[in-house]
């Protein structure tokens, strides 16, 4: 059944209410200001617990640009992409490419990178299970035609920015004043057992090995001219194959 024109009227209207416009008509009281107050304290209310919900998601951005400037940026991003669901929990996934073309943060190009690592890391926590494949399974047969199936919550992660460090750097126990390295930043996300999301710094050579594996590509193709012992190492460490295959069948 298609929804009613005029549901969606008063949900535009709320909608535009919420950020600025007139309060629906939908909403009164015994006099037009008691309206207007009980409204405004109900926009408030939602444009708060909006910005909480936002920055629950992306904490490491709250604490880079403050809090009041996350507060007012926040405002902006729920007027322009308000969550289309009573769910909040994917709302936030437009937020990367919305600080890419928010002029206040220009000076900050590293920033939606930043960003992406925690929309990664919110993903991979809610991926779907899946337990780990027996280790022996890499003794059998000709090591180059394995293939790998890795964990739903595996995502590869590149930037032209030091943003992984940047990160790291915000984390709990890290050394202040600690030295960004220059240029690009690479890194394995996944949720290892016990619910522990990992984001792994790696070198270009060990992430495009993982990056081939997670494709599909056998072994010996993944590997290329890259030693790929540090990629099925780490794989292993966090239990995050899943399935090994033989043959040349994907």
């Amino acid at each position: 059944m298609p929804p009613d024109p005029a549901h969606r009227a008063l949900q535009a209207q709320f909608h535009a209410g919420l950020w600025g416009g007139p309060v629906p008509d939908g909403v009164t009281a015994p006099a037009e200001a008691e309206a207007a107050r009980r409204f405004n304290v109900y926009r408030n209310n939602v444009r708060h617990g909006l910005s909480r919900a936002l920055a629950a998601r992306f904490p490491v951005i709250e604490q880079l640009v403050g809090g009041d400037f996350f507060t007012a940026m926040a405002g902006v991003f729920a007027a322009q992409h308000p969550p289309e669901t009573p769910v909040l929990l994917a709302w936030g996934e437009a937020f990367p490419a919305f600080l890419t073309a928010f002029p206040p943060v220009a000076h900050l190009p590293w920033l939606a990178c930043v960003a992406r690592i925690e929309l990664a890391r919110g993903r991979a926590y809610h991926a779907a299970d899946a337990d780990p494949a027996d280790p022996a399974a890499l003794a059998v047969g000709d090591p180059a035609g394995l293939r790998l199936t890795l964990h739903p919550s595996v995502a590869l992660y590149t930037s032209p920015f030091p943003a992984v460090a940047i990160w790291r750097a915000h984390q709990p126990g890290a050394v202040p004043g600690t030295p960004l390295p220059p240029g690009p930043s690479h890194a394995l996300i996944a949720r290892a057992p016990g619910f522990q999301v990992v984001v792994e710094p790696v070198d270009p050579g060990t992430h495009a090995v993982l990056t081939a594996l997670a494709g599909g590509a056998p072994l010996g193709h993944a590997a290329g001219q890259t030693d790929p012992t540090p990629a099925l190492t780490l794989l292993l460490r966090h239990g995050l194959i899943t399935a090994i295959t033989t043959g040349d069948a994907p």
